[in-house]
C-alpha cells in the first residue's frame, strides 16, 4: 500500500473547481425554472427542484470553512471501525450484533462550536457529536480541520427508519465515502439503490474497499479489479478506489489522504451542489426539451375562435336587429306623418334585446343589474362549436411541445371558460351600434314628408270651406285653377300622391342603408368579441408560452457548468 497517496492524488488530478459565484447563478436559473412553471406543471415533478433549492440555500448560508463527509455501508462493512481508527479514539460501537449503527455519530476536527450548526441542519444529536482535539497531538490533526466526519446507520439495517436516516443524510452531506467489504463488495442493494444514484457526484464519491488484510495479497488486486469493472458499470468510472484496513495504520493512508485533500479544497459542498444541480437538471430536461414554441395559436384556429364566440355571443341576432331596427327607425323619420304615429306603436328591435334604444339610451338601470342585454342564449350547437374551437387553439399553440405542457396550455385557455359569457355580454352592450345619431338625409326626406303633408291638410281644408260655404247658401270661393283642375284639388291630391311617392323612393335606400348599417354593426360586434377572445382565451394560452419559453431558457442557464 506504499503507492496509495499516489493513486490517490492521481485519481483527483483532474478536479475541476466549482466556482461559487457559477454555481449560485446555476441554482438561481433553477429558482427563475419553478418561478416560471408555478402552477403550471405538476407539483410531484418540482419535489427535487424545490428541495434543491431549499437545501442549497440552507448548506450556503452555513459554514464554508467545514467539510461534511459521511461513512456509508452496509452491516459488517466496518465503517464504524474506519471511523474510529480515523478519529484515533473509541467512539463509534463496534460489534457483531446486527444492526450495529443505529445512530449517527459525528466527530469534528477543530472547535465545535463552528460545526454546530451545520451538525444541528443535518439532526446530529448533541450527545453523538465529538471533537477531535487534543494537546497531545500537536499539529498531527491540522491538516483535518474543518472535517466533519460522521458515520451512518447501516443502510441495509432491518429497522426502516434506519434506512430513511440514511437516505436523509446522503442528501446534506458534501462527500460519501462508501465502504464494502470483500463478502459483499457485490451486493445488488449498494449497486442498484445507491453507488448508480450516485453518479452525476462522481466528485464527491469515494470508494473504499474495508478489510483488505482479510484477503491474500495475490486476491487483493482481483478483488480490487472487479469491483472496479462495477463501479464503471454504475457510471462511475474515474471514482478513486481504495484498499483499507482499520487494524494496521498504514492501511488508513489512502483514506487519510484523500480527506486531507478534500479539507485543504474546501469544494466538496460546491462540488456536491454542482451534482445536485445536474440531477434535477436531468430530471427536470423532459419536462422542457428544446422546442421552440410558436408566439401563439395560428390565424386558422384564432378565425374560427372568433367565428365560435361571435355565433355564442349572438352576433348574427344583434345584427339582424340592427337591420330591422334602421329600417324602423328611418321609417318614423321618413315615413308619411299620417302613419308614423302607428309605426312608433311597434317595439323597437333593438329595445327588445336591450341594447341602444331610439333615443340612443341603453337599458334601463334596473335592469342592467339583471342581465346586460336579452340576447338569446347560445345553443347547444353554439357551445359545442366553442368548445371545439378553444380546444382547436390549445392544440395548435401547444403543437410540438413535450408532454407536460399540453395540458397546461389547455387548462390555460379553458381558465376563463365561466367568465366568457358575461364578458360577451358586456361586449355586445357596450358596442357602438352606430344607430346613436340620426342621419342628415332622415331629417330631409322627413321635411318633404310634412311639406307635402301641409299641402293636402291645406287642400283639403280648402275644399272642405268651399263645401260648407255652398251648404249654407254663402258665395263661394274664388278657387284658382291648375289647367282645369280647382286649386285645392290639387294641393290635396298632390300632396297624398307627393308623399306616396317620397315613400316609395325611399324605402329601397332605406334598405340599402340598413344593410350597410347591419354589415358595419357586424364588424363592429365581431371586433369587440375577438377582443373578448383574446383577453379571455388567447392571453392565458400566451402566458403559458411564454412561461414555457422561460423555463427552457432557465433550465440552460442552470445546465451550463
Amino acid at each position: 500500500m506504499t503507492n496509495i497517496a499516489g493513486r490517490v492524488r492521481e485519481a483527483f488530478r483532474g478536479d475541476q473547481r466549482v466556482d461559487p459565484d457559477a454555481l449560485i447563478a446555476r441554482l438561481d436559473a433553477v429558482r427563475r425554472f419553478l418561478t416560471a412553471v408555478d402552477g403550471l406543471l405538476p407539483d410531484a415533478e418540482l419535489v427535487p427542484a424545490h428541495t434543491l433549492v431549499e437545501r442549497a440555500g440552507t448548506r450556503l448560508a452555513l459554514s464554508r470553512d467545514h467539510t461534511v463527509v459521511a461513512l456509508a455501508g452496509a452491516t459488517g462493512s466496518g465503517k464504524s471501525s474506519l471511523f474510529n481508527a480515523l478519529a484515533q479514539l473509541e467512539l463509534s460501537p463496534v460489534g457483531v450484533r446486527r444492526p450495529t449503527t443505529g445512530v449517527t455519530h459525528a466527530c469534528v476536527w477543530g472547535p465545535l462550536e463552528g460545526a454546530n450548526r451545520l451538525l444541528d441542519w443535518t439532526g446530529v444529536l448533541p450527545r453523538h457529536r465529538f471533537v477531535r482535539e487534543s494537546a497531545l497531538d500537536g499539529d498531527d490533526e491540522t491538516a483535518l480541520h474543518g472535517l466533519i466526519l460522521l458515520d451512518l446507520p447501516d443502510f441495509d439495517s432491518v429497522q426502516r427508519s434506519h434506512r430513511l436516516e440514511v437516505d436523509r443524510l446522503l442528501g446534506l452531506v458534501d462527500q460519501v465515502v462508501w465502504v464494502v467489504d470483500p463478502q459483499k463488495y457485490a451486493d445488488r442493494v449498494i449497486h442498484d439503490s445507491y453507488l448508480r444514484e450516485f453518479h452525476r457526484h462522481r466528485d464527491v464519491t469515494l470508494v473504499v474497499l474495508n478489510q483488505a488484510d482479510r484477503l491474500p495479497p495475490t486476491e487483493l488486486p482481483r478483488v480490487l479489479d472487479d469491483l472496479r469493472r462495477l463501479l464503471d458499470t454504475d457510471g462511475l468510472t474515474g471514482v478513486p478506489l481504495l484498499a483499507t484496513t482499520a487494524i494496521d495504520p498504514a492501511g488508513m493512508v489512502g483514506l487519510r489522504t484523500a480527506l486531507e485533500r478534500t479539507v485543504a479544497e474546501r469544494q466538496a459542498a460546491l462540488r456536491r451542489l454542482a451534482g445536485d444541480v445536474d440531477t434535477v437538471v436531468a430530471g427536470l430536461d423532459e419536462l422542457v426539451g428544446s422546442a421552440r414554441p410558436a408566439g401563439g395559436p395560428d390565424d386558422a384556429s384564432v378565425a374560427a375562435l372568433n367565428r365560435a364566440l361571435a355565433g355564442t355571443a349572438g352576433v348574427p341576432a344583434v345584427s339582424e336587429a340592427v337591420e330591422r331596427a334602421y329600417r324602423h327607425r328611418a321609417g318614423a323619420a321618413t315615413g308619411w306623418p299620417v302613419v308614423r304615429g302607428w309605426r312608433r306603436l311597434r317595439p323597437d328591435p333593438l329595445r327588445r334585446l336591450h341594447l341602444p334604444g331610439p333615443t340612443g339610451g341603453g337599458a334601463d338601470p334596473a335592469e342592467s343589474l339583471v342581465a346586460a342585454t336579452s340576447v338569446p342564449d347560445p345553443t347547444a350547437a353554439q357551445r359545442s362549436a366553442l368548445g371545439l374551437a378553444i380546444r382547436a387553439v390549445a392544440d395548435r399553440a401547444a403543437s410540438g411541445l413535450p408532454a407536460a405542457w399540453p395540458t397546461a396550455v389547455t387548462s390555460a385557455a379553458r381558465s376563463r371558460l365561466d367568465d366568457l359569457p358575461d364578458a360577451l355580454d358586456g361586449a355586445i352592450a357596450g358596442t357602438d351600434l352606430g344607430l346613436d345619431r340620426q342621419p342628415v338625409w332622415w331629417r330631409v326626406v322627413g321635411g318633404v314628408q310634412w311639406l307635402v303633408t301641409l299641402a293636402a291638410l291645406v287642400g283639403l281644408g280648402w275644399l272642405a270651406l268651399g263645401y260648407a260655404l255652398r251648404a249654407l247658401g254663402l258665395p263661394a270661393l274664388d278657387n284658382p285653377t291648375v289647367g282645369q283642375v280647382p286649386m285645392p284639388t290639387v294641393l290635396l291630391l298632390g300632396g297624398l300622391l307627393a308623399g306616396l311617392l317620397v315613400a316609395a323612393l325611399t324605402r329601397p335606400v332605406v334598405r340599402w342603408a340598413a344593410q350597410r348599417a347591419r354589415a358595419r354593426a357586424r364588424q363592429r360586434l365581431t371586433v369587440r368579441v375577438a377582443e373578448v377572445g383574446e383577453e379571455y382565451v388567447l392571453a392565458p394560452v400566451r402566458i403559458v408560452l411564454a412561461s414555457y419559453a422561460q423555463a427552457r431558457d432557465a433550465l440552460r442557464d442552470a445546465a451550463r457548468r
